[in-house]
């Protein structure tokens, strides 16, 4: 019966059933049909499960982070940052590229979600591209890419679900992702110039002395010193063990209010009461999908999911190496089909008890998670930030393919068999912080 659950997930994804109502469809096969002898289960068993699993402290966050990720979109809290950034690589070609880069990894370390960064940063930037020369076909696949980085630097909204289903500590999730993050970063910024490096139409600044840089760099630093002053309180609270996750989720929240009121002026109120709006929408729509995954994930452990998958995947090979090989690529045929959210959702509960079987650190497979989801938002067929930034950045999606596959083949996928393969670059920061094994 299991195998008709996941069928009928499968089916009802496919056909554009919205993901909470594919769920509950797949719950309510295993209910009325499940179980060794096919009687199925007591609802009234599994309605409670959902409720308590539900009632944690730490989902607060993704409020909070959606709410604060609306906010800084339309307060123009992400300009300043941009400008000074460009002080210190507007005179290299391709020098543009890695402000965008830069500054999707700053802005996404504080609103965590890969479509607000790109709705942010690249209402700003795409223009300043155009203006730069820039093939928009290039600009939008290095804009939808280095959005990502909101799904890597954290923190973000995945790892605090994947946290709450796994049972891990949110802030070890967290580090997780750092290395990878970095190594993205400089990935991206690094082919961005090679791609561009004969492009003679990209525009290039004069070259300033050291002195005219740093007069620059000061006055707009003191612009931006509001902006900085965010990522410095929330990433800095949260590591420093100051404030939890949920506590710095609601500071970030209360102080971009302000600033975005008063400092930049980019908000009104009634543009405020619209943000609220909009995130308590779309925080909705989690919980009720958080809610429906509860009550699937205590299924499939019943019906040993988990067991079925490590018997199919022991009987190609037993070898950890490949058997992690097969998980990545899973996870990443997984994004393929659907959002990031929905794959940790939907895989964790199956894939966590095969990794922890195979003798990997759960931290680990949290960094290896956060890598394969943010591929998936770019990989076709519904690579919905792709597709996103071409809406956004006006190029038609076959001018964006080739410049996007060269950026996943050369630095995702080296990211994601660093991520998998070496393990101490992605618990590095959590055993130094928090003492958390090799």
């Amino acid at each position: 019966m299991i195998y008709i659950a996941l069928l009928i997930l499968i089916a009802c994804l496919t056909i554009g059933v919205p993901v909470p109502v594919s769920f509950m469809a797949s719950c309510a096969w295993l209910i009325f049909f499940g179980g060794p002898d096919g009687a199925g289960y007591q609802a009234t068993q599994l309605l409670p499960y959902g409720f308590t699993q539900m009632n944690s402290v730490s989902l607060i966050a993704i409020a909070m982070f959606i709410l604060a990720g609306g906010i800084m979109e339309r307060g123009k809290i992400a300009e300043k940052l941009i400008d000074m950034v460009d002080v210190f690589v507007g005179h290299i070609r391709g020098g543009l590229g890695i402000v965008a880069v830069v500054s999707c990894a700053v802005f996404g370390s504080i609103c965590g979600a890969a479509c607000a960064t790109l709705s942010c940063i690249g209402a700003i930037m795409f223009p300043r591209l155009r203006s730069g020369g820039y093939p928009m076909g290039h600009a939008c696949a290095l804009m939808a890419n280095a959005s990502l980085l909101g799904l890597l630097i954290p923190p973000n909204a995945t790892l605090i679900i994947f946290a709450w289903i796994s049972g891990i500590s949110v802030l070890a999730c967290f580090l997780s992702t750092v290395g990878p993050g970095i190594i993205t970063i400089i990935l991206l910024s690094a082919i961005n110039v090679w791609m561009l490096r004969n492009n003679k139409e990209v525009f290039v600044e004069v070259k300033r002395t050291g002195k005219e840089r740093m007069e620059m760099f000061m006055k707009r630093g003191r612009l931006a010193i509001p902006a900085l002053v965010m990522p410095v309180m929330v990433l800095g609270g949260i590591y420093g063990g100051v404030m939890t996750t949920t506590e710095a989720s609601a500071l970030a929240v209360l102080y971009c209010i302000p600033i975005g009121l008063f400092v930049y002026k980019g908000l009104n109120w009634k543009t405020l009461f619209n943000i609220i709006v909009e995130s308590a929408i779309t925080t909705g729509v989690i919980m009720v999908m958080l809610y429906s995954v509860s009550m699937l994930s205590r299924l499939y452990i019943l019906e040993d999911l988990p067991g079925r998958v490590l018997h199919l995947f022991y009987s190609i090979s037993t070898n950890p190496i490949i058997v992690m090989m097969m998980i990545n690529v899973f996870l990443v045929l997984m994004g393929m089909l659907m959002d990031d959210i929905s794959v940790v959702v939907l895989t964790t509960p199956i894939l966590l008890p095969i990794i922890m079987d195979l003798g990997f650190n759960p931290v680990h497979y949290a960094a290896i998670v956060g890598v394969n989801t943010a591929l998936g938002c770019i990989t076709p067929p519904a690579a919905p930030v792709l597709y996103l930034s071409g809406r956004v950045g006006g190029a038609a999606i076959n001018e964006i393919m080739s410049p996007a596959l060269k950026f996943m083949v050369l630095c995702w996928i080296p990211v994601l068999l660093v991520t998998a393969y070496i393990p101490k670059v992605v618990l590095a920061l959590p055993h130094l912080i928090l003492g958390i094994p090799w």
